[in-house]
């Protein structure tokens, strides 16, 4: 597509996000809030998934583990520091990624895959039924951390408008940082390892660590999205770091299509949408998401953000033939 109508699609996307909830109801914007903390969350698999060709299915770790660190950080009868709780999550979930990809990414493949699903549910049961996680029900963040700067609040995320425009604010600021790590010589080489891993070696790249480096960055980001989740339901459970949710962010990746940061995002949003219409309709609504995915893959190459450019470009070939 034609970057300056992929920019002004991404600046109207982007204004409907800001002037949603003076038309939806409370219950819709916390679903928009919902799909844009996704969509961040895709876009940190994306960058292995799509940008250096690496297939995880334990992503889900790292945006549980950010969750956690929140709960544990909250007291109970008082709110955390912001300023403390948002770092501490993403220091965390970025330190998992990095010991957990120094042992992953010595394999490749379908061991790759295999061992990142082990090493997401080794942490899984650290605290699935565990005091340290609450046991199966989890743990519940009763106040929302508080941002007060010696006095000064910047922000109120008690305030579900407020907690709203900063997850989009978060969504906007994660999607241009990647935005100019990718067009870096950092991107660049991740792109490269990608393409041919070997040739890259013999170019005198050292690929495994930039494959650390992007390991890390993509749980790092991962957290900034399980921080914002815990903030955005009050609670943490042990399911926010199954297999089911790995599964989950990796079947939005695909269905807004791979190696396409805006189409993450839109992956996010048409699964939560997908999902919530597929449930009102049945309790097995997996089995229709799951003919959805196989038929993003099969007819729909590129996923859904390539289907404006797909319609464009067989518009103008029928102008010209017209």
């Amino acid at each position: 597509m034609n970057p300056r109508i992929a920019l002004v699609l991404k600046l109207a996307a982007l204004v409907g996000l800001i002037v949603f909830p003076s038309f939806g109801s409370s219950f819709y914007t916390e679903m928009v809030a919902k799909m844009l903390i996704l969509g961040i969350f895709a876009m940190s698999l994306d960058l292995l998934v799509g940008f250096t060709g690496l297939v995880s299915l334990g992503h889900a770790a790292y945006f549980g583990i950010a969750a956690y660190t929140v709960a544990l950080l909250t007291p109970k009868y008082d709110p955390a520091n912001f300023w403390i709780a948002l770092p501490a999550a993403v220091l965390a979930a970025a330190a998992a990624a990095f010991v957990i990809g120094l042992f992953v990414l010595r394999t490749k493949g379908i061991y790759f895959i295999m061992v990142t699903l082990a090493f997401a549910q080794m942490v899984y049961f650290i605290f699935h039924d565990t005091a340290l996680g609450g046991g199966s029900d989890g743990i519940y963040v009763n106040f929302k951390p508080d941002a007060t700067i010696a006095g000064w609040q910047p922000f109120n995320l008690d305030e579900p408008l407020q907690l709203y425009y900063f997850v989009v604010a978060a969504l906007v600021a994660v999607f241009v940082f990647l935005t100019l790590v990718l067009r870096s010589p950092f991107g660049k080489v991740l792109v490269g390892i990608r393409s041919n891993e070997h040739r890259m070696q013999s170019l005198g790249y050292a690929t495994f660590r930039y494959k650390l480096a992007a390991f890390t960055l993509a749980g790092g980001l991962a957290g900034v999205a399980g921080f914002l989740y815990a903030v955005l339901f009050g609670f943490v459970t042990p399911e926010y770091l199954s297999w089911h949710q790995s599964g989950n962010v990796l079947m939005m990746v695909i269905l807004g299509g791979m190696g396409n940061l805006a189409g993450a995002v839109i992956g996010a949003f048409a699964f939560i949408g997908l999902q919530e219409m597929f449930a009102d309709w049945t309790k097995h609504w997996q089995l229709l998401m799951g003919g959805v995915i196989v038929a993003a893959v099969l007819f729909m190459p590129g996923g859904l953000s390539a289907l404006p450019g797909r319609v464009l470009k067989k518009l103008n070939q029928e102008s010209k033939h017209g």
